[in-house]
Order: structure tokens, then C-alpha cells, then sequence
């Protein structure tokens, strides 16, 4: 069989797979599967990986950003023998199978990361890519190559239509991440209709624009499919193909129509393309064995490219370069010589000088702002700039920022963190959702905390900020009260490897705490202050904290023993045993939450919450707090 038949048969095969898997399970999107088979094919002689390793440094990052076109993905990864089963597809979006609706990293062998929400992948592989370039630096000798891989992405139209995308490829162009390939599939559908509805610029002049190189292919035609991912991997510019392809190709009456995006084509409909190929229309899930045997070459190749690596890896041009890469798998957190606070002083700046001492340690830790290092306190003194140094500039792109670092955490040996003001946490929500759920240890530096902002008004003053993230599960959020809570609070979250975790900072300068009475920080809250017959306990975190001590001390003089519990990390403290809780917060006490923002998740133990009902406004910060009723008077009265 020539090649360029032997490649439709394989493209055939995943098209009628992914056909099957939505039909059988009512559910899916078959169109972008079956239009991208043809690409598919192609791309498989040029990835370089291993199915029996799929952890493989070396190997090439391949980022599916249409997350709904699953039914390429998984068929590719049985068909490739990355542990996937027929079984496996057939069970598709199916409870607790290995083939959910869109591909969750750690879930499904081969999954890069978790995409879905439209352009996110895109981000991801521009993370992937800068991940590469900042370890290949490290690591690579002018003789010699350790990380000389490629980073592909597949994306649709709706993902060039989300922002995030821009943000992204304009970072990319910037930083020129040559090895970075972004396959566009042009098939000018979205699930409204055609494109023609709400698109009509020039993605080419976009792209050029932003210093990308353009090629444009025949998304269906083996030899220009090939011919131009050939060209991309010798450009020195992050490489945008241009493929332009059918949605549902072979699907007979529905091939070309918004119909087939995202809903199963119908038995007749299958059966005729199955038919109209060749393929027996009665089979259904059918791989025949030449098909499977050249696609599970992958297996052998992929297992021979990281022998030769790991070979390379012993060869005299880079034995020491091997040596700083192993230094950056295997940070030694015991290094790190964490900094004493003896003073009052804003958490930004405390906060600061622990990412200096880590850095300092931890070769692998590096990061960046959104343009706010100086005031976030972020910037790693004499670490030089990315991508031979650890300070990113990300530039004004809070989303793409947030995206990038958690490929850049899932890439292998890196640490990274990103930052902004807490308000603008609102500009890359998507991207923390996506690393709770994921599982991702990306740290997020969020200075300018409440209300404490002052002058710049209710625009930049977050009041839901905190609720909404404590809500989110997986993601644990530290607001310390001072550098000492600070300094436990980073101890506990870089032993966190499986979650990602915020520091929420202060502008403006916070007492130094007394030592606990009972329990510790970094079991998310403690009692910082006692009273033997205690009838009331003040709860708080951040700033609010010295205000419950300075509100027990005139519960104090009016004879009202009071209890100051402090909980920095509110997520943390609700997973200790009940216990521990109690022993905390007295249950027999009058509780009362302090904290400037909505708190309404201190309901879970308060009877009384002194939280902000409305949003802030512009003056002073000391004119706000009393405004808002966050003096030791007014929280005197609602107490009494």
C-alpha cells in the first residue's frame, strides 16, 4: 500500500473512532476530530515521545487547546499504546472512565494538561515552550543540546478568538520561541454557524504582527501537511500553521456543517462513511492490525529517542550541564535560609525577601509580575532575566501570565510564581480554576489586599476576592498577618506539590505578632491570645488581625475575657480534624469574625461576621477602615 494510502487508511481509522465513541455515548463533539485526522497522521512521524515513558523530559509537548476534541485525543493515545483500551474509548464521558469529556492532565497517560475553557491550551503550549527555553539555557553547552525538543498546539477558531490567546502569542512572538508550533484548524465553523457570523480579521497579519512566522497547508492533502511541518521545526520564530480542513470530513451530508460540532452524527450518517471509505459499516470501534502496528511504532521509536538521550546526557559535552539539571529536579528546600522579621512591615515586603531566599536556594524557582514588581516586591535581586535568568516580565497580561506558569509547572523541574494586585486576580480566575482542578503547584503573589489599597479607589480594592477563592477546592489561600506567618505560610505551601497556593499581601505595614498560645500556623489557623474564662473568640486574618488583638484588649478593660484566633490560611484550617478546631475556637465562646472583605464563608464558625457589605471608596486607608467600621469602637459596639 503506498504511503499517502496507507496514511488515509490511519486518518480513516480515527475518524470512525472518534464517530463511534460520541455516538455510543450521545455525547461529544465529532466534527473536529474527523477534520483533523488527516493532520493527525502527519504529525505522528514528527513527534518525538514515549509511550512507555510519558514523563520523558526530552520529549515533544503536544497541547490539544480544543479540549472538546477529545475523540482525537484518546483515539491517538490508544492508538500510540499509552495504556488506553478499546475498552477505554467505548466507555467514553462515561462515570470514573479513563475518558472524560475534555482531557484532564493526570487522569489519562499522555495528557500534557488539563484544557477545555477555550484558549487556555494555547497559553499552556507558550508556557510549555518558555519552560523549555529557560531550562535549555541552564542546561544546554554550545556543543551540545540536552532540551532541543519541539512544542506543538492544536487550536480552533474559537480559541484565537479568546483574548487569552492574544496575550499569549504576543508573548511568544516577543520572547521568539522557535521551537513552538501552533496548528490552526481553519475550518470556519464555530457552533453557531460559519465564522462569517463573528470573525473577519486577518489572522495571518495578526500573527505577523506579533512575530510569528505563518505557513498555510491543505489540512487534508499528506505531502503539503507534511512539507510544511517540516519547514515550521527549521524557523527561527514560534511558527503559526494555517491548516485549512473540513469539520466532520467523511461525514457525508454533515461534513462542512456547524450540525456536527458538538453532536453525535446518527447511525445512518456513520454508516455511510464507514461505507463510502471501505470500512465495514456494521463494525463499530474496529482498528485493523497494519493500522495499529504502524501507529504503535511510537512505542519502539519513542523508547529509542530517550535511550539516546539519556546516552547523550553521559557524554563529556554535557556531564555538567547534567549535573544543573538535576539540581533543578531535586530542589533541597532544607537550603533555604528563611529570614526573621523583627519589625513592623507591609507582607508585600516580607513576602518579598522570602522570594529572595528561596530563590537564592531553589534553582528551579523563578517568576514575574504583570508589570508590578515593584510594587508586588517580586523582583529576584541578581537573578538575572528570563531566559538565562529567573525574573520574567510578562508584561500587562495578567491571563496569559497565569496560563503560561501552570505549563511551565506541569513542564518538569520548575517552580514558578506569578503576581499582581489581588483586585486583578480577577483577569486569570480561569487559569487558577484550572490549576486546582489539575493539581498544579503554581504560587500566586497577590499584594494590595483590602480595602488597605487606599486612594486608588473601589476599582482596586478587593472586597469578594477572598470568598471566592476559598472556595475554590484545591486552592489554598494564605493572608498573613505578619513576615513570621509569612515565612510558615511559604514552608507549608512548597510542600504542597499537588496543589497551587496564594499569598494574599498587605500595601501597608502590619505589628509584629506575639507567639502562639496553642497550635501553629501552618495548620492554617491558631490561637494567638487567651483568657482563661474567655466568653468571646475574635477570628481574623491579614491586617484585621492586630485590630482583634487591640479589640481584646479593650474587651479586656471593660472585664470581657476574650480569645484572638488567627487563621492565615482559612482553606487549611477547615481540613483539621474537629479537635483541633476546638481546641482553637472555643465552642462554649461568642465568635466573631474580623476581616476587611465580604467573609461570608467565616459564617462556618462565627455567629458574627464585621466583613464589608458594600465596595470601598477613594481616601486614605485609615480613613476607610474607620468608615467601614474596622476601629476597636465600632467593632466594641457591634459587639456589645
Amino acid at each position: 500500500m503506498k504511503n499517502n494510502e496507507m496514511r488515509k487508511k490511519m486518518a480513516d481509522t480515527i475518524r470512525f473512532l472518534a464517530a463511534d465513541m460520541v455516538q455510543k455515548a450521545n455525547s461529544g463533539h465529532p466534527g473536529a476530530p474527523m477534520g483533523l485526522a488527516d493532520i493527525a497522521v502527519v504529525l505522528s512521524e514528527h513527534l518525538n515521545h514515549n509511550p512507555k515513558n510519558p514523563a520523558w523530559l526530552n520529549r515533544d509537548r503536544l497541547v490539544f487547546s480544543g479540549g472538546h476534541a477529545t475523540g482525537l485525543i484518546y483515539s491517538l493515545y490508544y492508538l500510540w499504546g499509552y495504556g488506553l483500551e478499546l475498552e477505554d474509548l467505548k466507555e467514553f464521558r462515561q462515570l470514573d472512565s479513563k475518558t472524560p469529556g475534555h482531557p484532564e492532565y493526570g487522569h489519562t497517560a499522555g495528557i500534557e494538561i488539563t484544557t477545555g475553557p477555550l484558549g487556555q491550551g494555547v497559553a499552556n503550549a507558550v508556557g510549555f515552550s518558555m519552560a523549555s527555553k529557560f531550562v535549555g539555557a541552564q542546561v544546554n553547552s554550545d556543543t551540545a543540546d540536552l532540551i532541543d525538543h519541539n512544542v506543538y498546539c492544536l487550536c480552533g477558531d474559537g480559541d484565537l478568538e479568546e483574548g487569552l490567546s492574544y496575550e499569549a502569542c504576543s508573548i511568544a512572538g516577543h520572547n521568539k520561541l522557535d521551537n513552538l508550533i501552533l496548528i490552526y484548524d481553519s475550518n470556519r465553523i464555530t457552533i453557531e454557524g460559519t465564522t462569517d457570523l463573528s470573525i473577519s480579521e486577518n489572522i495571518t497579519e495578526r500573527f505577523e504582527a506579533q512575530g510569528w512566522d505563518v505557513l498555510e497547508c491543505d489540512g487534508h492533502d499528506y505531502d503539503d501537511i507534511d512539507a510544511t511541518l517540516t519547514t515550521a521545526k527549521a524557523n527561527t520564530r514560534p511558527t503559526l500553521i494555517i491548516a485549512n480542513t473540513i469539520i466532520a470530513k467523511g461525514a457525508g451530508k454533515l461534513e462542512g456543517s456547524h450540525h456536527a460540532h458538538g453532536a453525535p452524527l446518527g447511525e445512518e450518517v456513520i454508516a455511510e462513511g464507514k461505507k463510502a471509505v471501505g470500512f465495514d459499516p456494521e463494525k463499530k470501534f474496529f482498528v485493523d492490525d497494519d493500522v495499529l502496528a504502524r501507529f504503535r511504532c511510537a512505542v519502539e521509536e519513542g523508547d529509542l529517542l530517550e535511550r539516546e538521550w539519556i546516552h547523550r546526557q553521559k557524554t563529556v559535552p554535557l556531564m555538567e550541564q547534567n549535573e544543573a539539571l538535576k539540581a533543578l529536579e531535586n530542589p533541597d528546600f532544607s537550603r533555604i535560609e528563611w529570614p526573621e522579621f523583627d519589625k513592623a512591615d507591609a507582607t508585600r515586603n516580607t513576602n518579598g525577601k522570602i522570594l529572595n531566599v528561596i530563590a537564592r536556594a531553589v534553582p528551579s524557582f523563578l517568576g514575574g509580575s504583570a508589570d508590578l514588581s515593584p510594587s508586588n516586591k517580586t523582583y529576584l535581586n541578581d537573578m538575572g532575566v528570563y531566559p538565562k535568568g529567573r525574573n520574567i516580565y510578562f508584561g500587562i497580561r495578567e491571563h496569559a501570565m497565569a496560563s503560561i506558569a501552570n505549563a511551565m509547572a506541569l513542564y518538569g523541574p520548575l517552580k514558578p510564581f506569578t503576581s499582581t494586585f489581588f483586585v486583578f486576580s480577577d483577569y486569570l480566575k480561569p487559569a487558577t480554576r484550572i490549576a486546582a482542578l489539575a493539581g498544579i503547584q503554581q504560587f500566586f503573589v497577590w499584594t494590595h489586599d483590602s480595602i488597605g489599597v487606599g486612594e486608588d479607589g473601589p476599582t482596586h480594592q478587593p472586597i469578594e476576592h477572598l470568598s471566592q477563592f476559598r472556595a475554590l477546592p484545591n486552592f489554598y489561600v494564605w493572608r498573613p498577618a505578619d513576615g513570621a506567618e509569612n515565612v510558615e505560610a511559604w514552608k507549608t505551601a512548597l510542600q504542597m506539590s499537588k496543589s497551587p497556593s496564594a499569598f494574599v499581601c498587605s500595601r501597608q505595614s502590619l505589628a509584629v505578632l506575639p507567639k502562639a498560645v496553642k497550635g501553629e500556623a501552618s495548620r492554617g489557623g491558631y490561637l494567638l491570645a487567651s483568657d482563661v474564662n474567655a466568653v468571646i473568640t475574635l477570628m481574623a486574618s491579614g491586617s484585621e488581625v492586630e485590630l482583634a488583638l487591640k479589640t481584646k484588649e479593650a474587651l479586656n478593660e471593660k472585664g470581657v475575657p476574650a480569645n484572638v484566633v488567627s487563621v492565615p490560611c482559612y482553606d487549611l484550617f477547615i481540613e483539621q480534624e474537629q479537635s483541633y478546631i476546638d481546641e482553637i475556637i472555643i465552642p462554649d465562646t461568642k465568635k466573631v469574625a474580623i476581616e476587611a472583605a465580604r467573609g461570608l464563608e467565616w459564617y462556618r464558625f462565627a455567629d458574627e461576621v464585621i466583613g464589608m457589605d458594600t465596595f470601598g471608596a477613594s481616601a486614605p486607608a485609615g480613613q476607610l477602615f474607620e468608615k467601614f467600621g474596622f476601629t476597636v469602637d465600632a467593632i466594641l459596639e457591634r459587639i456589645k
